[in-house]
């Protein structure tokens, strides 16, 4: 493993993109959001995404390898509301995608693809539904029966990503084509687009009491009796599962490397917060807890940051399959690390830091949830004991 690469000239563009634009915009976003039609995405986000443009930050994601982008993701993690999606690198288009680029037709590329790469419209994956236990994506219950020329979908999905926003248009929807024999061949994934008749994008699902407006919230979406042409399969039938395996690692490492920048971040705040404030006649940095905090915070990061990069090596050199210990490492280990870290911080910042004036709050709310996006922390454990014992069996 070599790590000990130059800075590459889109690393120092996007920080200097990060300082002059980015972090200027924070306080911005928050006063648009408050003024213009809910979920509607923000004149600010607008202005970013053709600066990102012009600067070359534009699906990134696609272009570079996974050990390049794994540096341009934890940078632009540090501003999880506007940078990613202003270099058109924000889940779960992302994932969209590459499931697009991998398993889609030259119809659906031309239709879907080409119109998300352009950052023209936004998009949704419908796979987590409220009625089953979606840790296991077997599970799914959203039928997808065959009806001469067409698919019609019946089911109740919900945290569907994005899906609030009005520009979302188009749905990756996965269900079952099948309720029998081999019960990974079962699932199926389809292109339902928004105005489908029977689409109904019923609520905004919170995240400890955020909405993620800027994002376009986590919906609950509901399909009665939605007609869509058998086309609109995306792969083959009875591949959904495969499918959302490949979509979810890279998504797996995109997650990780930004949770990295909000860790990088918080502990940033922190020392500057520990430096600025006295109580008890010294300097709260002078406080021996606050001091072990920062030291162990720094061991986490650099801790974290490192299996991450193995695993982004991994992935180039080997393939996911190559990688899927390390994928599964990554996705226990760096959730845990950024909500301590993020703890921390709120911590030394006392009540300011549970209110809207820093961006923690936001920042803890990501991490915890990632302990159950891309599956949950019990799920990648159980999975990565077995396969620590079959080298023992």
């Amino acid at each position: 493993m070599n790590f000990e690469f130059e800075d590459f000239p889109l690393l120092n563009e996007l920080n200097n993109f990060m300082v002059s634009h980015v972090y200027p915009a924070e306080p911005v976003l928050h006063q648009q959001l408050a003024t213009i039609e809910r979920w509607t995405t923000a004149p600010v986000m607008e202005e970013l995404k053709a600066e990102a443009r012009s600067r070359g930050l534009w699906n990134l994601f696609r272009d570079l390898p996974n050990l390049q982008y794994a540096r341009i993701a934890e940078i632009s993690g540090r501003s999880p509301e506007l940078a990613p999606e202003a270099m058109n690198c924000s889940a779960p288009d992302t994932g969209n995608m590459e499931v697009l680029s991998h398993f889609g037709t030259p119809e659906q590329k031309e239709q879907w693809l080409k119109p998300l790469l352009a950052g023209e419209i936004r998009s949704a994956f419908c796979m987590t539904e409220p009625d089953v236990a979606s840790s296991d994506a077997a599970n799914v219950q959203t039928a997808i029966r065959r009806d001469g020329d067409d698919f019609v979908i019946d089911g109740r999905k919900w945290f569907s990503s994005g899906a609030m926003n009005p520009n979302c248009k188009i749905f990756i929807v996965m269900g079952k084509t099948s309720f029998e024999g081999d019960r990974h061949r079962q699932q199926s994934m389809i292109l339902v687009p928004r105005d489908t008749p029977g689409v109904t994008v019923k609520r905004s699902m919170q995240v400890f009491g955020f909405a993620d407006e800027s994002h376009g919230g986590h919906a609950e979406v509901v399909f009665e009796g939605v007609r869509v042409p058998a086309s609109n399969i995306i792969g083959e039938v009875g591949g959904g599962f495969a499918i959302a395996q490949a979509r979810l690692g890279p998504g797996r490492i995109h997650h990780c490397m930004r949770l990295i920048g909000m860790a990088e971040r918080a502990l940033e705040l922190m020392c500057q917060r520990a430096l600025s404030r006295t109580a008890f006649g010294k300097s709260i940095a002078d406080q021996g807890v606050v001091g072990e905090w920062i030291a162990e915070a720094r061991v986490r990061i650099e801790q974290a940051r490192l299996l991450v990069l193995k695993t982004a090596w991994l992935m180039d050199t080997v393939g996911n399959k190559g990688a899927h210990t390390e994928i599964q490492a990554i996705k226990i280990a760096v959730p845990t690390m950024a909500e301590w870290v993020l703890d921390k911080a709120i911590q030394v910042h006392g009540g300011g830091g549970v209110s809207q004036d820093f961006p923690l709050t936001m920042m803890w709310a990501a991490a915890r949830s990632l302990r159950l996006a891309d599956g949950p922390d019990e799920v990648h454990k159980m999975s990565l004991a077995r396969q620590e014992l079959k080298k023992h069996k």
